[in-house]
């Protein structure tokens, strides 16, 4: 920068020359001077105020705009912010197998007490009582003026009972913060489903934990937060779980069962399309697990499941088609049914007399015992165990659920001859309907072993061989005549060709010593459709009876069948299976053109 001088030599000498002062000269670039520093000065303070102000100006911008959109918006809790996904606390949903909930969560409070803290111990307890009706007033109030500092009154509320209680007014009663399980169709599915309950808590939180069934068996899973909320899928379809129970109640009740079960399963994936056992129960209000008496009686028994029965006829399929298997009969072998046929002290009868003989196929049509034991004296008790082992009989099924442990086949201690006879048709080895729905899906698919599954898209891995796809064809053609003109013609279905078998054993007493006289439980095992089989129904009930034509009748013929022919007509359409009508063939006189 160019510094003017303040006294130049050419004004100076100028003004010498003129008789002025020469210091005037240098006063006034002196002055000069200052005021061009102080314009400069007030140029850069403006500049710097300008500038703070328009920052300023931004800055209360940005926050009125911050505070507007706070106030148009709808409150929420302030989250961190993380990478990643968040953390899922809850238990996960239980789905069926087209999304629809089975099981999910619902957020509620829990009620305690500071019995220290209460103004009115008295009127708390009297208002309690009211609002709560399963509660007692008196030893409300013994509690509320003892030593306790701490009282648990109820696990969870709802809203409406929470707000009654706030209502009261008492500073010692509090309350805490719940998520319940909530179960929205009800007692649909319950046995499947299972129930939770809480493990851990405090007053802040509780740990929701499964009980039973998937909810238990599963429980890591659901309580997982590595899974991000993903639903547990079963293989349950909600609308058919719903008609199948509903038909089943309605068929207990005609026949007057003591109790029922029925499974539905797809025989090719082992998916069980629906799992039935009643008497049932309401998840969301489980109750109490029996101290005394027979489990069977409560319902909580899952009768699919843990019921382990005599399942009679329904087992002769399977002594002819390991024999058939075995090249030792065909479907049109003549089989000596002259009776009774003795062994030992003991003697097998037939319900009617079926003559001398019959073939294979019409021993299975007309379910003859002695016809079935004569084929199980040619297989032997060693291979006929050995098939039932490749049929799933002689171990509990893999089913998911924490009960399926429990349903442990009961077998002969001495798997003799005489054994091998009576279980051919059905007496001496207990089993689950279950275990009798899988063995039937293995003959239905052709032979390859099924193994049952409650959980949708499993990859399905052929099971090992039991029998040929030609033994298979012609055990699903037999029990397709046992319907056509047999035992179950009660089962015929329009337009869904169902093949399948009955079977009526004596129960067994509850203390192991013998049968009773007059009950029985009643099983028909079916495929459908028997051209193409794509499903299993398996219908037990437990002590059915029905008075029809004159007399009582306990027969399944009589009792499971009909159920299942209900079961079959309402639920075929719902899994998407088209009736096939037989186009009839024209009559009278046909023209025609050479």
């Amino acid at each position: 920068m160019t510094r003017t001088p303040l006294r130049p030599l050419a004004r100076i000498l100028r003004a010498r020359a003129r008789g002025e002062n020469p210091d005037e000269i240098a006063a006034e670039n002196l002055r000069k001077r200052h005021e061009a520093l102080r314009d400069k000065a007030r140029q850069r303070a403006e500049g710097r105020l300008l500038v703070l102000g328009l920052a300023f100006f931004c800055a209360f911008s940005v926050i009125g705009m911050r505070m507007g959109a706070l106030a148009s918006s709808v409150p929420e809790e302030p989250r961190a912010t993380v990478a990643g996904n968040p953390i899922i606390g809850q238990r996960a949903d239980i789905v069926d197998r087209n999304g629809r909930i089975l099981a999910t969560n619902l957020a509620t409070h829990s009620l305690y007490a500071h019995p220290r803290d209460m103004i009115d111990p008295a009127r708390a307890a009297r208002e309690l009582a009211a609002i709560f009706p399963e509660l007692e007033q008196e030893e409300l109030y013994k509690d509320f003026t003892g030593t306790r500092r701490f009282l648990w009154i109820r696990r969870q509320i709802s809203p409406e009972q929470m707000q009654a209680v706030h209502d009261i007014g008492s500073p010692g009663l509090l309350f805490g913060p719940r998520e319940m399980r909530l179960y929205p169709n009800g007692p649909i599915a319950a046995h499947v489903l299972g129930g939770a309950s809480y493990g851990r808590e405090g007053v802040a939180s509780a740990e929701v934990i499964g009980v039973a069934g998937v909810e238990r068996q599963f429980d890591a899973f659901l309580r997982d937060p590595a899974n991000e909320g993903a639903p547990l899928e079963l293989s349950i379809d909600l609308t058919i779980q719903a008609a199948a129970e509903q038909v089943l109640a309605g068929g207990m009740s005609v026949m007057s069962a003591k109790g029922a079960a029925a499974i539905l399963m797809d025989v090719h994936t082992g998916e069980v399309i629906s799992m039935v056992s009643l008497p049932d129960f309401d998840p969301n209000n489980r109750p109490r697990v029996l101290t005394s008496g027979d489990q069977s009686d409560s319902p909580l028994f899952n009768r699919a499941v843990q019921g382990v029965y005599e399942l009679g006829s329904t087992f002769k399929i399977f002594a002819v088609a390991q024999a058939m298997e075995l090249g030792l009969i065909s479907p049109d072998t003549m089989i000596d049914t002259q009776g009774p046929l003795t062994w030992g002290r003991f003697r097998i009868r037939d319900f009617h007399d079926y003559g001398p003989e019959l073939s294979t196929t019409d021993v299975i049509v007309e379910s003859s015992n002695v016809g079935t034991a004569r084929i199980a004296m040619q297989l032997g008790a060693e291979r006929q165990r050995s098939f039932l082992d490749a049929l799933g009989f002689l171990k509990p099924t893999s089913i998911e659920l924490v009960e399926g442990s429990t349903g442990k086949p009961l077998l002969p201690p001495h798997w003799s001859e005489i054994s091998a006879m009576t279980i051919s048709y059905g007496h001496g080895l207990s089993s689950s309907p279950l275990h009798l729905a899988s063995a039937y899906a293995t003959i239905a698919n052709g032979g390859e072993r099924v193994t049952p599954t409650l959980i949708r898209g499993q990859d399905a891995q052929p099971g090992p061989r039991v029998m040929s796809q030609t033994v298979a064809r012609r055990s699903v053609d037999m029990l397709r005549q046992v319907v056509s003109r047999g035992t179950a013609s009660f089962g015929e279905v329009t337009g869904y060709q169902v093949a399948g078998k009955t079977g009526t054993a004596d129960k067994a007493r509850e203390n192991g010593g013998g049968y009773y006289d007059d009950k029985v439980i009643a099983t028909f095992a079916s495929v459908f459709p028997a051209s193409d089989p794509q499903y299993v129904l398996v219908v037990t009930l437990d002590e059915p009876s029905i008075h029809t034509l004159g007399e009582d009748r306990r027969t399944a013929g009589w009792t499971a069948v009909p159920v299942a022919a209900e079961m079959i007509r309402r639920v075929a359409p719902l899994l998407g299976l088209r009736p096939h009508v037989d186009t009839p063939q024209p009559v009278g006189v046909t023209l025609t053109s050479n």
